[in-house]
């Protein structure tokens, strides 16, 4: 293992799409979506873990999540997990982690990666990613993996790469926003558009000066603790000024303002497992089309549902298609999967009307 190498384990989300068994408590990522034994969050660490060092992977998180943290993946120490006090997007817990790694190994090369996407193909993730590290090396260069479109999505965002570059990895021309079905169909059809998965690379020096380039509030402010990184004066720091930090994305802050940046098709099967619907698209199915987690199912005249419960529950289902039916303690989720964006809507009205204990 190249002692290099390290990993931002992105572990702060909610995933409210996935209530009721998502919550604020215990989000999505601390959770066996997909019924296979580990977490998703276990599954990632474990597939960073084939090309970094597990000492250096980092997990960034909520400090509500600190003790789900440790419980679920109990090798990580306390250096390891960098807690944020405040939700503050994703540019901030980069740049602080990214400070941190710097003042322990100032040769560091590191991927960002959220904890809750699904890779079956593991090494081909591996390859790729020991590929981005290369060229991270030898480059000032700010790279990101970006998925192979398989249908006009309308839920993510692209990067358009520069289709007369040879190479593997290609300059990126720019980065855009979440189209409408009409724009998804014609980027696709132009053949240089992947979707933008949200996985990082770059060696930290890169990274921190493209954080002082086109960010320099934001750096100054992580930059005056620089000295407590690593110390017993950083939570302190930490405390008193992760939230005069601008609530602002990576991608915005950093990525769609630098002249260096890449991307490298990925080679891997990739899902984001940001809905119910995305969730079902992943499953094994039954002779009726229906994806089932941890039920034991009875059903007549029921296809394409999403059926999920607690260990060996038995469910009955008859006469609906394509359905949600969720149920987790003391709530059922029972809704249509073409209206699933919506959830999140359910949540909030749920709790202004039952108490914030529900979600």
């Amino acid at each position: 293992m190249n002692k290099n190498y390290y990993a931002i384990l992105m572990a702060g989300g909610v995933g409210s799409r996935f209530w009721p068994v998502s919550t604020q408590d215990f989000p999505k990522q601390f959770h066996d979506m997909l019924g296979t034994g580990d977490t998703l969050i276990q599954k990632t660490f474990n597939r960073l873990a084939n090309v970094i060092p597990k000492e250096n992977i980092f997990i960034l998180t909520n400090e509500r999540y600190n003790d789900l943290v440790f419980e679920q993946l109990p090798e990580v120490t306390k250096r390891q997990v960098v807690l944020e006090p405040a939700m503050r997007n994703t540019a901030p817990c980069i740049l602080y982690a990214a400070l941190k790694i710097q003042k322990e190994n100032k040769d560091a090369v590191m991927i960002v990666a959220p904890s809750d996407h699904w890779i079956e193909d593991e090494t081909a993730f591996t390859n790729n990613v020991q590929q981005a590290f290369n060229f991270c090396t030898e480059n000032d260069a700010l790279m990101t993996l970006g998925i192979q479109p398989t249908f006009p999505n309308t839920g993510y965002g692209y990067i358009e790469f520069n289709q007369s570059n040879a190479s593997d990895i290609k300059p990126v021309n720019q980065f855009r926003e979440k189209p409408d079905y009409e724009t998804a169909k014609q980027f696709i059809a132009k053949g240089n558009f992947l979707w933008n998965a949200g996985i990082f690379m770059w060696s930290v020096s890169s990274v921190v000066n493209a954080y002082k380039k086109n960010q320099s509030n934001l750096y100054q402010l992580f930059a005056k603790g620089i000295e407590m990184y690593n110390t017993d004066l950083e939570d302190e720091f930490i405390r008193d000024n992760y939230s005069k930090a601008e609530n602002i994305s990576v991608d915005y802050a950093i990525m769609e303002s630098s002249k260096n940046v890449f991307v490298l098709p990925a080679t891997f099967d990739w899902n984001d497992l940001g809905t119910w619907g995305s969730l079902y698209d992943k499953l094994d199915k039954d002779e009726n089309n229906n994806a089932v987690v941890h039920a034991k199912t009875l059903t007549e005249d029921a296809s394409g549902n999403m059926i999920r419960t607690k260990n060996d529950k038995v469910v009955v289902v008859d006469g609906l298609q394509d359905y949600i039916i969720v149920d987790k303690d003391e709530v059922l989720l029972i809704f249509p999967k073409a209206k699933e964006q919506d959830i999140k809507k359910v949540l909030q009205n749920v709790k202004a009307k039952y108490g914030e204990e529900y979600g």
